[in-house]
């Protein structure tokens, strides 16, 4: 799944939380590492798609934030992950933690938190 990034939330107590923006470095577009699904509803006839987001350990980037972060491909592995056919070797290896020198981080606006809001301007710091 491509994106330009992902959010992520610190708990600092109970009551507050700050949003953390993470990107890649480069300003390059990123990909999740996802599985995919389709099926019919056997009462209506309807196709349904869904997908999940893998998730793997924090790397040193995002452990102070959060204890997980999605699993990053690097370009070069685009096709090995999305290979439909068997192999000897299944894309388990991928399942890791992106390498923080790649990242970069940043506090966002507390607004990016509302599903209404839908701005640039959330990505600005507080």
């Amino acid at each position: 799944m491509p994106a330009s990034g992902f959010y992520e939330w610190t708990h600092d107590d109970p009551k507050s939380k700050r949003p953390f923006a993470f990107d890649l470095s480069n300003g390059q577009m990123m990909a999740f590492a996802i599985l995919w699904d389709a099926w019919k509803d056997p009462a209506n006839g309807r196709w349904l798609q869904s997908y999940t987001i893998i998730t793997t350990d924090a790397n040193e980037l995002t452990m102070p934030i959060h204890n997980r972060m999605p699993v990053i491909l690097h370009e070069s592995e685009y096709n090995r992950w999305l290979d439909r056919e068997e192999t000897h070797q299944p894309p388990i290896d991928l399942l890791r933690p992106f390498p923080a020198e790649e990242m970069e981080a940043f506090e966002v606006n507390k607004d990016v938190g509302n599903v209404r809001n839908n701005s640039a301007d959330l990505l600005d710091s507080k």
